[in-house]
């Protein structure tokens, strides 16, 4: 069954769905350029899916990352749905120490979406821009200025305490 016949499937339940694909992109019965490639042409719904799978299966296993996948998701962190920018966002935090000389462009986005409405956007862009602060690299002496200043106006102090976290990492 193809990617686009399985997503099709209305007998298998959402959440299914994407462990199943997930499964799938690990066990490498999934090409990810194949699911890269279907996912750009997809609406929304289904986009997201593809990329929730790849945050499952990249946090399962963080050596499938490509560059590939880092270059869509970094891309798609800019799409207009809250749900393909939250999960863009996790897959950038669970692949960022495979890339640390890649990640401006992801870098970027994330610190646009730390200033949107919705709060599970913020707080995942959160979540991979604290991943990027713990590697400690030459990033952080413009990244650590952004994220004190991002705590500063931040309202949920879930989402402080994530940049907090990652930033008392760095102390030790």
């Amino acid at each position: 069954m193809d990617i686009k016949e399985f997503l099709d499937n209305k007998e298998i339940k959402p959440k299914d769905k994407t462990e199943e694909l997930s499964k799938r992109i690990v066990n490498k019965d999934i090409s990810i350029s194949d699911l890269i490639a279907f996912a750009e042409k997809s609406k929304d719904p289904v986009k997201a899916t593809c990329i929730e799978a790849l945050e499952f299966a990249t946090r399962q296993d963080p050596s499938l990352a490509t560059e590939q996948i880092l270059e869509f998701v970094a891309k798609t962190l800019t799409e207009k749905a809250p749900r393909i920018k939250w999960e863009s966002a996790k897959v950038v935090g669970n692949i960022a120490h495979n890339f640390p000389g890649k990640l401006d462009t992801a870098i970027d986005h994330l610190l646009t979406n730390t200033e949107h409405t919705g709060t599970v956007v913020r707080w995942s862009a959160a979540f991979a821009l604290g991943e990027v602060l713990k590697m400690n690299t030459a990033l952080n002496k413009e990244l650590l200025p952004a994220v004190e200043a991002i705590i500063e106006r931040e309202e949920k102090n879930s989402i402080k305490k994530i940049y907090q976290a990652a930033m008392k990492k760095l102390k030790k």
